[in-house]
């Protein structure tokens, strides 16, 4: 028999600001739904001090993380929240070249795990739609009953005593949105910040616009070929910003101000941080019903109203995004189809257009039953990583992502999100997302090169998409500035 402790209060309030009361906590995280939505957006959920953590390259990543995972696997728990205890961490998009045994042609720089996740006994879940707030502690490590009893109490206490001095922290300082620096047609190659003379420092790109423009040719002609239908293909950012004196903390709240989404997230680990407006759902599994809701076909945000109508109407007449967007449904139903029962993967909306603070983007929803022979873990490895930030088919356009790209992934388009201890899970992909590493911030953005794609076109898309990543920065910059002048 598990041990499941709970306290539950009513709460209007931040989830970040639960986040800051155990920031300086090992392993510290926000799952976050700062876009409520009551059918995809409803729950964030906070946790530190992990009982264990599990780091892990290659092809056997997934199945060692598994194994540990089933030492805690409980069935049946009944809890008020998806997440009451459980794994809560990232699956890098590396970790899919190993599983596929793609050859490895670019450059790895970052030297993170390709798989790292927190086992969590003690969750804090924010119930957007009820307006509560829950505290769940399950006493693992522990298990002995007795044993198990005293640690959740333990940990209960230690979490209320903490909530008790929330009044008292002060809410983490606003910023104002600044404009978005442009460079020649909306390029930006070497993105300029005005520093501190002792202090300057530049975003770089690990392509010129000419050297994108002629890998998107190369995808073109793979699609001539015949070789793949599509390809996603990417740019990175570097920012040579130390993580040191970077407040990730202060940066999150500017990003999800700045790009607010229904999955977005931060984790914190020894010594590099994932800060995600990610606004798509990879896969999410309750009670045996997956869903997986994959975004392709993207638009900026229009100054006024009437632009905004026009590029909506653009978007959602556009036969090139249309086809983009079917091709990776079809290619995200064969994959639910390797797990799930027959007959029962089904498109629930074909597609959708959303709205977001810098772009509208085409989604589409596909769900299924899992077999009951299947378990969470089947589900990731059928599906991993996201045909949306692949190509279809998926194998080679991976193939040619890593001849075309000149870094590896690392996190980017991977997933982040949380396994239940109940086998139940919910992961995004990893878009829109800054890494703080101690050697720099790096994010990256990419589009579906399809056809009908012209280089020009696509690489204007990286940049729409890459705006609310750099606003982010910028701000950031005049954070350290004002914080600079004012230790002096």
């Amino acid at each position: 028999m598990g041990v499941s402790l709970t306290k539950s209060f009513d709460f209007t309030g931040d989830p970040l600001r639960l986040l800051g009361l155990f920031a300086d906590e090992p392993y510290p995280f926000l799952l976050d739904s700062s876009q409520f939505d009551s059918r995809r957006g409803r729950y964030s959920f906070v946790g530190f001090d992990p009982f264990e953590v599990f780091k892990g390259r290659g092809r056997d990543a997934l199945a060692l993380l598994k194994q540990r995972f089933l030492n805690y696997r409980e069935e049946g728990s009944i809890a008020p929240t998806p997440l009451p205890s459980g794994i809560v961490g990232y699956l890098g998009y590396d970790y899919g070249l190993s599983q596929e045994k793609i050859r490895l042609r670019a450059k790895e720089d970052l030297g993170l795990p390709d798989c790292c996740f927190g086992f969590y006994d003690c969750i804090l879940t924010v119930d957007h739609l009820r307006r509560k707030l829950h505290i769940t502690s399950c006493g693992f490590p522990e298990k002995g009953q007795s044993l198990r009893q005293k640690r959740a109490e333990e940990r209960l206490r230690y979490v209320l005593k903490k909530l008790s001095s929330l009044e008292k922290t002060p809410p983490l300082s606003s910023r104002t949105c600044p404009k978005i620096h442009r460079g020649e047609k909306g390029g930006v190659h070497r993105y300029p910040f005005a520093g501190t003379p002792a202090a300057p420092f530049h975003l770089f790109s690990n392509f010129s616009r000419d050297e994108y423009l002629g890998a998107v040719r190369k995808a073109l002609c793979c699609i001539e070929a015949g070789d793949i239908y599509q390809v996603n293909l990417s740019q990175r950012f570097d920012l040579n910003f130390p993580s040191s004196p970077f407040d990730s903390l202060q940066a999150y709240k500017i990003l999800r101000e700045l790009s607010p989404s229904s999955f977005g997230g931060y984790w914190k680990g020894d010594d590099f941080c994932l800060l995600s407006s990610s606004p798509e759902r990879f896969l999410h599994l309750e009670n045996g019903i997956v869903q997986t809701r994959p975004m392709k076909g993207t638009r900026p945000r229009g100054g006024n109203s009437a632009e905004d109508q026009r590029l909506r109407e653009e978007i959602e007449r556009s036969p090139k995004d249309r086809a983009e967007l079917l091709m990776i449904t079809d290619l995200e139903r064969n994959d639910l189809g390797r797990v799930c029962a027959y007959g029962s993967v089904r498109v629930k909306e074909m597609r959708t257009v959303e709205e977001y603070q810098y772009v509208f983007q085409a989604t589409s929803s596909i769900e299924g039953t899992l077999r009951k022979e299947k378990d969470c873990f089947d589900l990731i490895q059928a599906c991993f990583p996201g045909g949306s930030v692949t190509g279809c088919p998926k194998i080679r356009a991976m193939e040619i992502i890593e001849e075309l790209e000149p870094v590896r992934r690392g996190p980017y388009t991977g997933s982040m999100g949380y396994i239940s201890f109940s086998g139940d899970m919910d992961l995004n992909i990893l878009i829109r997302t800054l890494l703080c590493t101690g050697s720099g911030i790096h994010f990256q953005v990419g589009g579906g090169i399809v056809a009908d794609s012209t280089p020009e076109g696509e690489y204007e898309e990286t940049l729409v998409k890459a705006r609310a990543m750099q606003a982010c920065l910028e701000q950031m910059r005049n954070y350290a500035q004002t914080d600079h002048l004012a230790r002096r």
